[in-house]
């Protein structure tokens, strides 16, 4: 009773091939007092089991197409009413719009059908609220920059160093610009031991955007690998562009 979350997290964790059970999850993010688990729990217990917490845009054509390309999603429901609700968290893991109907997994059901109808209302009345656990080398299909960094770096917070360079390496590889990703990837890489990654990374960052926070983190790495004279003037070039007032 009231494991719906932990049931769905560890589906989705298995699919991705973590080792999961709905019993190990519901040590980490059931909340006896509550009577359930909140979506900040669902996330961080992706997290903490090697997996990037994808939040989904709450459109049906998203998670349709999160679906289609063989990433089951974890959904938000409320079979109760707004004034009553009955939280429910489930997997989506087909659909047929020709038939109108989705198909669930659904706490102890292993294949639920459901129309698609029923399914958009208890969904809306849950938020339109989904998000897919995906290892660190995979993408969801429909997913913006913003909340791909958003990911990334609450995946950093937890994950293994090379497990964090892999996430910021997969996000740059479709979106090659961002400094966050950059300083993230050498952030990881150093906390790895692997200061010559880490130099590449942030020379990177220094070279699209000329960044103070680039420059400086670029000279620790080079110093750690003992190249002084590099470092030097990579530090110089920090504090030169911190004085031209870099903006925060």
């Amino acid at each position: 009773p009231y494991h719906c979350g932990p049931a769905a997290l560890a589906t989705v964790l298995v699919d991705g091939g973590v080792t999961a059970t709905p019993e190990a999850q519901a040590d980490t993010v059931f909340l006896p007092a509550r009577e359930g688990s909140l979506q900040a729990e669902m996330l961080a217990g992706a997290r903490r089991q090697g997996a990037l917490a994808w939040r989904l845009p709450g459109t049906l054509e998203a998670v349709f197409a999160t679906v289609a390309a063989g990433q089951p999603v974890v959904v938000l429901q409320n079979l109760g009413l707004t004034v009553a609700p009955r939280w429910h968290y489930a997997v989506l893991v087909g659909y047929d719009l020709a038939q109108r109907t989705v198909v669930l997994r659904s706490g102890i059901t292993r294949r639920e059908l459901m129309p698609l109808a029923t399914f958009e209302h208890t969904w809306a009345r849950g938020g339109h609220w989904a998000f897919v656990a995906l290892p660190p080398g995979r993408l969801p299909p429909v997913v913006d920059l913003d909340a791909a960094l958003q990911a990334a770096i609450a995946f950093e917070r937890v994950a293994a160093p090379a497990a964090a360079a892999r996430a910021y390496e997969t996000l740059l590889a479709r979106w090659p610009d961002p400094l966050l990703a950059w300083l993230g990837l050498g952030n990881a890489r150093l906390a790895a031991n692997d200061a010559a990654g880490a130099v590449t990374a942030y020379t990177e960052a220094a070279r699209r955007h000329d960044s103070a926070v680039a420059w400086n983190n670029l000279a620790q790495a080079l110093n750690r690998l003992g190249r002084r004279n590099e470092a030097l003037e990579a530090a110089r070039r920090a504090v030169a562009r911190a004085e031209s007032a870099e903006p925060v």
